[in-house]
């Protein structure tokens, strides 16, 4: 220590500068990057292993439903006392056979056991040939008890290796007992259909009774890797988990614990004991929990070394900047000359992290699909309220339009009053139909033109429509009722008030793969202040006098919402001119 102090005594204030700066900076770094390693580490560890925790009570629950079904079946055959009758072996085989058809998937093989010993099956035919010696054991079991018996699991010459679950059966005069009910469950089917859920090159499980017997089935259909985590007992078959790994796993505290497996280190997650009397145990190759934070580290070695090369260049400038003072002439242009030469430095640090474990980007998708589902919700209620608008007809309109009709019919013109009813009953059809909510532009137009003939009845000679439309624009699609709340809001605001007539003018035409409909009106018009507020009507109530409750505001948000945002109306008014209403929507054709 006395040496290197003696040695930096003797070093110029540059130098000084440069080590503790380049000493201080690289420990703080170092420190940095070791603590964010070590937290992405425990993150992503304690990710795994609460999802791991997550699938094993799901699990258990699923073993739970298992058990009441099978609770279901066994109280279902203690209602029929009578198949235990001499002379019912038959009828007895039936009803089993019956049974199991309904539940196969989940039982193996399903008996009534009388009391002489006498035992029906739903494969009658096979116990006949070999038997079952284990029925007689379960029998004696389940005499010693009033409710289900769930046995140890055992091999059984019917089901393969099995788990009995078995209910006496008592005489309803009496209460002596008649037989047993007994199935064995098909561990195979059972396992796999949790491996699906845990089974992997990196986790398995296995399930465990409180006497330390092993539940879940060797399947030869899995791919052996699902099986190399565990040390297994391959000199018999199928292979077996080693006695002293089961003693071990049955000794293990519930919640998580290391233990050394095939492979070497790895983690179980131990679950409650459920229903069954069984532990649920997770096991996850230690080793995974730091395959996906390779990939980190090779990134800190990687930015390390950057780091390390930009901090002894910045170093080395700084303390060259902080000695300038003391510098003489000839250094200083001597500098400058090397910073001409100096070739800059370009530092691109790739510092993510990345993906974590698939458990981790699952709860993600979950996540998702769960803000998918809030903004569909959203949308779903934006169209709910636009219909329920698109179908209210305002009694005052209907109100006017019939007043105008009665009054056609005093004057007896007959004529007018055809055509009136004949528009007022067309409009109320294209406004009611609900098969869908777009129409052609040619379609859309012919209900705007019977608007216009009922508002021209009502008011006289107060406006005139003129529509110009290209004929490759008629088959484009359109949001029903998008034309008429804007050609209703130029008669009222902008036509009506006004003594002279007026003139409402459409052009409709396509550009570059757009629908373009362009509505002008020789109107009053509208000042900035009035043009600036045309955007926000939704938040006013809609006027009784209006044809529906559909405003500018509801068009604009009914074609954003369906076209997007690119598309939609622009507005230009001039007070004592009128107005302008551009329209663009994409050009598609309504049955494309």
């Amino acid at each position: 220590m006395k040496r290197v102090t003696g040695w930096l005594k003797g070093r110029s204030i540059a130098i000084k500068h440069f080590l503790f700066l380049f000493a201080g900076s690289l420990i703080l770094f170092g420190l940095l990057a070791w603590n964010n390693l070590q937290d992405a580490e425990q993150l992503f560890r304690k990710q795994v292993l609460s999802d791991a925790q997550v699938i094993i009570d799901r699990t258990n629950l699923y073993l739970d439903a298992y058990l009441d079904n099978v609770q279901n079946i066994l109280l279902l055959l203690s209602t029929r006392e009578d198949l235990l009758d001499q002379g019912m072996e038959q009828e007895a085989s039936a009803a089993l056979r019956k049974y199991a058809e309904i539940n196969g998937t989940l039982y193996k093989t399903m008996y009534l056991v009388r009391a002489d010993g006498k035992a029906m099956s739903n494969t009658q035919v096979y116990l006949d040939i070999i038997g079952n010696p284990h029925l007689s054991k379960l029998y004696r079991q389940a005499q010693s008890n009033y409710g289900i018996m769930i046995s140890e699991p055992y091999d059984s010459p019917l089901s393969g290796k099995t788990v009995a679950f078995s209910l006496p059966i008592t005489a309803q005069s009496g209460g002596k007992v008649k037989g047993v009910a007994i199935i064995e469950v098909d561990l195979i089917r059972l396992t796999n259909m949790l491996a699906q859920f845990m089974n992997t090159r990196n986790q398995t499980f296995s399930i465990i009774t409180s006497k330390n017997n092993i539940v879940n089935a060797f399947d030869a259909s899995w791919p052996l890797y699902y099986y190399a985590l565990l040390p297994y007992n391959t000199s018999v078959f199928p292979p077996e988990l080693k006695a002293d790994f089961v003693t071990r796993i049955g000794d293990l505290p519930v919640g998580i614990t290391e233990l050394n497996g095939a492979k070497g280190k790895m983690v179980a997650v131990k679950s409650g004991m459920n229903k069954l009397g069984w532990y649920f145990i997770a096991f996850i190759e230690d080793g995974f929990f730091y395959q996906n934070i390779i990939s980190l580290y090779n990134n800190y070695k990687t930015a390390a070394l950057v780091w390390v090369v930009i901090l002894l260049i910045s170093s080395y400038m700084m303390s060259r900047y902080v000695t300038h003072p003391v510098r003489t002439l000839v250094a200083k242009m001597d500098r400058v000359r090397d910073m001409e030469v100096l070739p800059s430095i370009s530092v691109q640090r790739e510092d993510e992290i990345g993906r974590l474990a698939k458990s981790y980007n699952a709860m993600m998708e979950r996540i998702h699909h769960l803000l998918t589902e809030t903004k569909e919700m959203e949308m779903r209620k934006n169209q709910y309220e636009l219909k329920m608008l698109q179908s209210q007809i305002a009694p005052h309109f209907l109100y006017n339009t019939l007043a105008c009709i009665s009054s056609l019919a005093k004057q007896h013109k007959i004529d007018a009053v055809r055509e009136t009813i004949r528009a007022l009953v067309g409009l109320l059809s294209f406004s009611f139909d609900k098969s869908t909510e777009f129409v052609t532009l040619e379609e859309e137009l012919e209900g705007l033109r019977m608007y216009a003939h009922i508002q021209t009845v009502r008011y006289g000679d107060k406006f005139e429509l003129d529509i110009d439309v290209a004929p490759e624009a008629l088959h484009c699609k359109i949001l029903k009722l998008t034309l008429q709340p804007l050609v209703e809001n130029a008669i009222f605001h902008g036509l009506a008030p006004q003594k002279a007539k007026g003139l409402i003018r459409i052009r409709a035409y396509t550009r570059k793969g757009r629908l373009m409909i362009v509505i002008r009106d020789n109107g009053l018009g509208m000042s900035s202040e009035q043009l600036e507020s045309v955007f926000t009507e939704r938040r006013k109530a809609p006027s009784k006098h209006r044809f529906t409750g559909i405003g500018i505001m509801n068009v604009q948000e009914r074609i954003r919402l369906h076209f997007g945002a690119e598309y939609g109306l622009s507005i230009a008014s001039l007070p004592q001119v009128g107005t302008l209403i551009r329209i663009g929507l994409p050009a598609a054709a309504l049955y494309d």
